[in-house]
């Protein structure tokens, strides 16, 4: 059976790894290409050709948030249509909202082929902030998909009103599990872009100030130009230089030097690949509130889950994490539990049946 996953590009952010992962399982069980829109080099490794769109957009742009995307993407659109139909794809995954507004143009032209829609981020960061200038076209790719795949409860139950044939399947894990960390150094690892906005980056920074003397927090990831220079002028601001230790950007391997405690904290998530990797790794975590946290950790089931955007209560389970090795062990023994949850064969075997049997539809409306 072969199987499309169609992206903007394969540059480093979340969707991307989080689809290529995907894509290197499904390998063992289909016909699996990757669709690139834009004609630049992958940032991960792909175990499976990739397809570049013959008339490719602007491999500068990492994502479109932009308005009216048919007409900003009308060639690329009949393109991809083109190539499902000459190379006889039979299921297209389309992640994130781009992608999955396409849906209602290629089941037009292709009404026989199952599309599968893939939400990445939360339900309020979608409608109300990324794709709010195409929220058109997007909710048609919401009701148009064959299936809408989420990732959190919170999500499944939004998603679930434009399209009846919603599911959630968690993201694969991207490391393989390595056992528990070293507990006992007294450094504390944030892997993430350098967002300030959505990665709490500021809220990150203001916490650091009030750790002990001897704890340091290592920072992997990198970002733009502006939100490099507003983190370099908050790490001024707070007077955290000598807390931090700034380690650029990591993948994979380099990944896998722990620290004994993973924080996030993120103003809003789909379902954070860091937070798994660091599960993945043993590491107990202290992560602030949003739909993707809690999704992982529960009630403080595998990790302490704090207020959101509540920098005081931050610093006071972290400290307690950190104060506690009982409590570090604990946590660590519950995020290897909640990893094993995420292992590419679980993940692959629920999204087998979506990818085999399109669903018998009924159309709805926002």
């Amino acid at each position: 059976m072969k199987v499309m996953i169609v992206l903007e590009n394969i540059v480093m952010d979340g969707v991307k790894r989080a689809s290529t992962v995907l894509g290197n399982d499904l390998v063992k069980h289909y016909d699996v290409s990757f669709y690139s829109l834009a004609d630049a080099p992958a940032y991960f490794e792909l175990d499976a050709p990739l397809l570049i769109a013959p008339r490719p957009t602007d491999p500068k742009l990492l994502n479109f948030f932009g308005s009216d995307p048919y007409t900003h993407y009308r060639d690329q659109i009949n393109d991809l249509i083109m190539t499902i139909r000459d190379q006889h794809f039979q299921a297209v995954i389309l992640p994130a909202g781009l992608t999955t507004s396409f849906a209602p143009l290629i089941k037009q032209a292709l009404p026989d082929v199952n599309l599968i829609g893939w939400m990445h981020n939360n339900y309020a960061t979608y409608m109300e902030d990324y794709y709010v200038q195409m929220q058109a076209e997007f909710e048609g790719g919401l009701q148009a998909v064959d299936t809408l795949v989420t990732l959190t409860e919170s999500d499944l139950n939004s998603y679930k009103r434009f399209n009846p044939n919603t599911v959630k399947i968690y993201n694969p894990l991207t490391l393989n599990p390595t056992g528990e960390a070293n507990l006992d150094a007294h450094r504390i690892a944030f892997t993430g872009r350098i967002a300030i906005a959505h990665k709490g980056i500021d809220f990150l920074l203001e916490a650091a100030a009030s750790l002990p003397d001897d704890w340091q927090i290592a920072i992997a990831g990198s970002g733009t130009d502006e939100d490099m220079k507003n983190f370099y002028d908050l790490i001024d601001y707070f007077h955290v230089a000598d807390k931090l230790i700034y380690q650029g950007p990591l993948k994979d391997q380099a990944l896998r030097d722990h620290y004994p405690i993973f924080v996030s904290t993120s103003r809003w998530e789909g379902m954070p690949l860091v937070i798994g990797e660091a599960m993945a790794s043993g590491l107990p975590i202290v992560a602030m509130e949003n739909t993707g946290s809690r999704e992982y950790l529960g009630n403080n089931d595998y990790g302490l889950l704090t207020k959101a955007q509540d920098v005081p209560d931050f610093v006071d389970n972290l400290k307690k994490m950190m104060s506690q090795p009982a409590l570090r062990h604990h946590y660590a023994h519950q995020s290897l539990e909640r990893a094993s949850h995420f292992s590419p064969e679980t993940i692959v075997s629920q999204w087998m049946p979506i990818i085999e049997h399109q669903p018998t539809r009924v159309s709805v409306t926002g």
